[in-house]
């Protein structure tokens, strides 16, 4: 009982999206492909924004390596930095969503928890890409 009111206000939080399936109405009715694709497009939504941001933090920090910023210590500098760290949290956010799934493993259940895994993932590491753009140093 528990885990199906939070499925519905996860799934209601979705529904403001302009997507047809993500309508209150087909949320309180628990329609499960209805509840995958609406997670889906919460995610892909996500991803659009993570992708923005990815381009602000990156000019951001390519600008720091120009301006001398990154002294000649041998380490990596700040966008290459940012681009090894970004590619490990990708490989980190996939893997670990799809052990969130693992909980409906097998299930029609799965692919809508692991979407929510990738969506609240993708939007804390933008937040995080974000402050640091804000403060690079």
């Amino acid at each position: 009982m528990f885990l199906s009111t939070i499925i519905l206000a996860m799934a209601a939080q979705a529904s403001a999206s302009e997507y047809p399936a993500c309508n209150q109405q087909r949320a309180d009715q628990g329609i499960q492909s209805d509840l995958n694709i609406c997670a889906h497009h919460e995610f892909l939504d996500a991803d659009k924004a993570l992708n923005a941001q990815w381009k602000v933090t990156a000019a951001k920090m390519r600008a720091l390596d120009e301006d001398g910023f990154a002294p000649d210590d041998g380490r990596p500098g700040h966008f290459d930095a940012l681009l090894a760290a970004q590619r490990a949290w990708l490989a980190y956010r996939d893997a670990h969503c799809v052990t969130e799934g693992y909980w409906a493993r097998g299930g029609s259940m799965e692919p809508m928890l692991v979407s929510f895994c990738l969506a609240g993932l993708t939007k804390d590491r933008t937040e995080r890409l974000r402050q640091l753009a804000e403060n690079p140093n």
